[in-house]
């Protein structure tokens, strides 16, 4: 059986943007991810999230979309090294090549390249009924943009959002101190 939470150090990384453990934690569990599921990660990173959702749906398949090549070449590389083939790496510009996917029950937002409303609209198109958008927001401007987006769907989706820190102990000699990650915002939405 595997288990969420693969710890951040066990991913090959170099300087490309990943979705940190506890924050993956929250939105696979958001996205209610089943062994046979579709799933589309749009702005993959280094996959961290990809991997994860590819090892809760082994039956399934993950859509990695991701833009650039570092990003690609990462994903590939963490497919290989956790083992995962149901992983599917594609190389664009989200919402470039969603309609070409499978539907999705699940899809999961880590970047959206200032595209948010399009990838929006796509990933509305492609969503199965009941299905999943699991979005991290790192800025209030694309909180606000999602949030805006929902409301004026509201006649398809109902979503929530929370917000999330995450504070880390660091040994520092014989103290222990508080290092705070970045606060992301969460934004789960249901199609109805």
């Amino acid at each position: 059986m595997e288990f969420l939470g693969i710890a951040d150090e066990e991913f090959i990384r170099q300087d490309v943007p990943m979705t940190k453990q506890e924050i993956r934690i929250l939105s696979l569990v958001k996205a209610q991810i089943v062994p046979h599921a579709v799933v589309y990660d749009i702005g993959a990173g280094t996959g961290s999230i990809s991997i994860e959702a590819a090892r809760l749906a082994p039956q399934g398949e993950v859509y990695a979309i991701e833009r650039s090549d570092a990003g690609v070449n990462l994903i590939r590389a963490n497919a290989a090294n956790f083992a995962v083939p149901n992983v599917k790496v594609i190389q664009a510009e989200a919402p470039a090549e969603m309609d070409n996917l499978p539907p999705a029950d699940a899809i999961l937002i880590g970047g959206s390249g200032s595209n948010l409303t399009a990838i929006l609209e796509a990933a509305g198109r492609k969503l199965k009924d009941q299905g999943r958008i699991v979005l991290n927001c790192i800025t209030v401007q694309t909180l606000m943009e999602c949030i805006d987006y929902m409301r004026q769907h509201s006649d398809t989706y109902i979503y929530e959002a929370i917000q999330v820190q995450v504070t880390r102990l660091q040994q520092v000699g014989t103290y222990d101190m508080a290092k705070a990650n970045n606060p992301i915002y969460i934004v789960t939405c249901w199609k109805k």
